[in-house]
């Protein structure tokens, strides 16, 4: 009884609280959830945050299944390379990596100079305070949460399938699309969800790196509750950002088959 008591009192009431003020400020009712669904501008933040972490999560799921091939099917001396590409930065700060990003994209960072000194630009391209940024640096921070449930699909490949593959007949790339491919599946919606539900919580990157102008909804729940004091609004949009999670977590466990290992 300690654990479960000690969860409600650290988790359970400050939600409910969290709940109590989504319908009750300003005024008792349901007042704030219908701005969330009929405002104009919050329909266009929480699109762009779905957009955002939509291609964050493909373009991490396409490299971390590069890096997982390698890390499980290279020579010895690749499989260090990767794993030190992998695991070295997660030691760093998020805040580090957003203003490192900052730097390198940069008007005077080293990727406009890199592309001015090989004359594929005239001059300098911005590069921060949009989109582009966010999803870089988003997608730095979580190529390794997509490379773990990769890797472990991977592992669990009989390595004999391929080879049959490839003595039938089959070529290099039909092998990949039709034998490794389905049999990682598995790991592909895991990475997929464990992905996209980090993604959907991101503050400090799209904040430094969007610079105001690439506003996704943690940043603007901060915002409507320190900024404007709407602290309604942002308990609603709280609510049913936890709730989307918790779909999501559900799917993911259902897909994984979580319940089945438990037992």
């Amino acid at each position: 009884m300690p654990l479960p008591l000690l969860l409600v009192l650290l988790y359970g009431l400050p939600l409910a609280g969290v709940i109590g003020w989504s319908v009750t400020l300003p005024t008792l009712g349901l007042g704030q959830y219908q701005q969330v669904v009929t405002d104009p501008s919050i329909r266009d933040m929480l699109l762009r945050t779905l957009r955002l972490c939509l291609y964050t999560t493909v373009l991490a799921i396409a490299i971390g299944y590069l890096l997982s091939y390698c890390r499980v099917f290279a020579s010895r001396p690749w499989q260090l390379v990767v794993e030190i590409a992998v695991f070295v930065p997660m030691w760093i700060s998020v805040l580090v990596r957003a203003f490192g990003w900052l730097i390198a994209l940069g008007n005077e960072g080293i990727l406009n100079t890199l592309l001015m000194s090989v004359g594929l630009i005239h001059g300098p391209v911005q590069m921060t305070r949009n989109e582009f940024a966010v999803v870089v640096g988003m997608v730095h921070f979580m190529v390794p949460y997509a490379v773990f449930p990769l890797s472990s699909s991977m592992r669990q490949i009989d390595r004999r399938t391929l080879l049959a593959a490839r003595g039938l007949g089959a070529g290099g790339l039909r092998t990949f699309w039709a034998v490794l491919v389905p049999q990682t599946l598995p790991g592909l919606l895991g990475a997929f969800l464990i992905v996209f539900v980090f993604c959907l919580g991101f503050f400090i990157t799209p904040a430094i790196l969007g610079g105001g102008q690439t506003t996704m909804i943690a940043e603007y729940v901060y915002l409507q509750m320190f900024q404007t004091n709407n602290w309604g609004l942002g308990a609603a949009l709280s609510v049913m950002l936890l709730a989307f999670i918790g779909l999501m977590a559900a799917l993911l466990m259902w897909a994984s088959r979580v319940n089945k290992l438990a037992r």
